[in-house]
């Protein structure tokens, strides 16, 4: 599978689980989600930063969306971090899920926009298929 193709497929994932965690009421289920939105978003952000972020950075004309896309995940990392010390029944919690949630798909539309336009520029679509093979790799690995 292609590196967009794939990135592309976890994105929607994250975005309906965003969807339905923003609007999620009681504890539990609150916690419940966001243990879901984390788990599809760490191995994701992982086989980013290791795979296709340094070999778009490579190219100078996408050198700063991958800089401010190593920011953006950062961002969300904290933003995660706060989240699990936070009560989720309290109306914080719903706060700082929104600001993940706005955060995470801003992050989207500027990859999915931008960044998988100047990946269309530098790479053909085999050298796209073999860093499609290598993120899965990471993706995949425990």
């Amino acid at each position: 599978m292609d590196a967009l193709k794939l990135m592309h497929e976890d994105h929607e994932k994250l975005k309906k689980l965003l969807g339905r965690a923003e609007d999620a009421d009681g504890q539990g289920r609150r916690e419940d989600l966001l243990s879901q939105i984390r788990a599809e978003f760490k191995p994701h952000e992982r086989m980013e930063e290791e795979i296709f972020y340094p070999a778009l950075k490579q190219h100078p004309k996408a050198k700063d969306i991958v800089l401010e896309g190593y920011q953006e995940h950062h961002v969300a990392d904290v933003v995660f971090a706060e989240l699990e010390k936070t009560s989720p029944g309290s109306d914080i919690w719903h706060a700082k899920m929104k600001v993940l949630k706005e955060g995470i798909e801003h992050h989207i539309e500027e990859e999915e926009g931008e960044m998988f336009k100047k990946a269309r520029d530098v790479f053909d679509p085999s050298e796209l298929e073999e860093l499609g093979r290598r993120m899965q790799a990471v993706r995949n690995r425990t």
